[in-house]
């Protein structure tokens, strides 16, 4: 069965929705508080994705200068009812339809409510036979809010008020887990992670675990080629060697260090779920240590980190260096320049860096957790098919000893050369994930024709 697929989403006002042309699709009202709200569905027209677009507008909700706050404003004090918002023009769009979807993918919290109101919504009858896939990229947010708020939703069944609550709180999150037909995460190993540390729904995860899966996210590897990749200086042709000498020597344009030296990158946001907090230290103690190494960072995030940082950039001129900013290019290049990616990460559902930086031939130093782990063998669990170094605990000793690893393996040119050579032939693309989430769906398939 061939299953065409589409994407809807709020029309956030960031720069890549604002620099495209959008074209009017649908329009429609939804009922909150028996008033009616108007929305209109946007379709995108200038992409190439590959895909359909579909953009939800609704005055008020997403015509905002950020997604979650922003520079002004904060925080939004509304997120919670912006997103039901969201929910109820997407559930009056698909009603509208003449012929409904087969299948309605949810996404995080911001989409949870969904499995639960086409279930159990007189007024959604007659789509309470859709079946459902809820998807959690981040378990850390549940979206929850008071039952006062939940007034806002339409009329429901309201001996079915358990499946919106969880410890008195309406919860998206566990709602979504509850109600949806099939439940993923985006790697194995966070399937199993939620199911002990999930801010309070590990019993739920536990007790849904038989209709649960665990699903590696891809990489797009048309955008992620360093055989044609823009953004980088110098493309990959047959000689691994030369692609990552001259790219290491291009980000000698943006950063001071010695290009002599095996290179160790942090690319990301600079909060405490990726372990940014670790590397002012981590980084001192290497460089204070024997280990003829540089490291170089790019990303944004917690002032004190910042800070850390730019203290090191003064002691350690020439080895160190740091961009505090938010810089696809950059980014591009150093995955394509630097030897080796470092992800200390807290909490990883999945990662794409480490997927990004062995498509480069950049070889990843990891914490084992989440997406880390599944998709990163230690070179010690297995010499001929590891694929970069990995450390336990979230300890600066055991961070340092997993750069020491990788910092000996780099001084023997030809078994580094083989890893290399070895984790760029990798498949990250969609595809094995595509073939899986198509399995589920025709699943639903042949429950729905039984």
């Amino acid at each position: 069965m061939d299953w065409p697929s589409a994407v809807v989403m709020p029309k956030y006002r960031t720069p890549w929705v604002k620099a495209r042309v959008f074209e009017p699709f649908f329009t429609g009202v939804y009922a909150i508080h028996g008033d009616f709200v108007p929305f209109s569905i946007e379709i995108a027209a200038d992409t190439d994705l590959g895909y359909p677009l579909y953009m939800v507008n609704i005055t008020g909700q997403f015509d905002r200068p950020g997604i979650y706050g922003d520079s002004q404003s904060g925080w939004y004090t509304d997120n919670e009812t912006r997103f039901i918002h969201f929910q109820l023009a997407v559930l009056a769009w698909i009603r509208a339809m003449e012929s409904p979807p087969a299948v309605v993918h949810c996404h995080d919290y911001h989409a949870g409510l969904i499995p639960f109101l086409l279930k159990h919504v007189p007024a959604y009858e007659s789509m309470k036979e859709i079946p459902t896939v809820f998807t959690i990229h981040n378990g850390e947010y549940h979206g929850r809010f008071p039952w006062p708020v939940a007034s806002i939703l339409p009329d429901f069944f309201v001996i079915k008020r358990g499946l919106l609550e969880w410890d008195g709180y309406v919860n998206p999150l566990a709602s979504g887990i509850k109600c949806a037909w099939r439940v993923t995460t985006v790697s194995e190993q966070y399937l199993a992670e939620l199911a002990e540390d999930s801010n309070g729904l590990e019993s739920l995860f536990r007790k849904e675990a038989a209709k649960s899966a665990g699903i590696l996210n891809g990489i797009d590897d048309v955008v992620w080629d360093p055989k044609t990749d823009p953004l980088v200086h110098f493309h990959l042709d047959d000689d691994i060697d030369t692609f990552k000498k001259y790219n290491k020597e291009a980000l000698r344009e943006r950063f001071l260090f010695d290009a002599r030296l095996p290179v160790v990158t942090f690319i990301g946001r600079l909060v405490r779920e990726k372990g940014a907090d670790l590397l002012p230290d981590l980084i001192d103690r290497m460089l204070r240590s024997s280990a003829d190494i540089c490291f170089l960072v790019l990303g944004t995030g917690e002032q004190t980190v910042h800070q850390g940082l730019a203290t090191l950039k003064d002691v350690y001129n020439g080895r160190f260096d740091v961009a505090l900013e938010y810089n696809e290019r950059l980014a591009h290049q150093l995955y394509a320049g630097s030897d080796f990616l470092l992800m200390p990460s807290r909490v990883e559902p999945c990662g794409l860096n480490q997927m990004y930086a062995m498509r480069y031939g950049t070889v990843p130093i990891v914490r084992s957790v989440g997406g880390l782990q599944d998709t990163v063998i230690d070179m010690l669990e297995s010499p001929s098919e590891g694929r970069g170094f990995r450390f336990d605990t979230f300890t600066l000793e055991e961070a340092q000893h997993a750069i020491w690893r990788a910092y000996e393996y780099y001084q023997h040119p030809e078994r580094f050369r083989a890893l290399r050579s070895r984790i760029m032939d990798l498949d990250f693309s969609w595809n094995q994930a595509a073939s899986n989430y198509t399995d589920i769906y025709k699943q639903f398939e042949n429950q729905l024709s039984l």
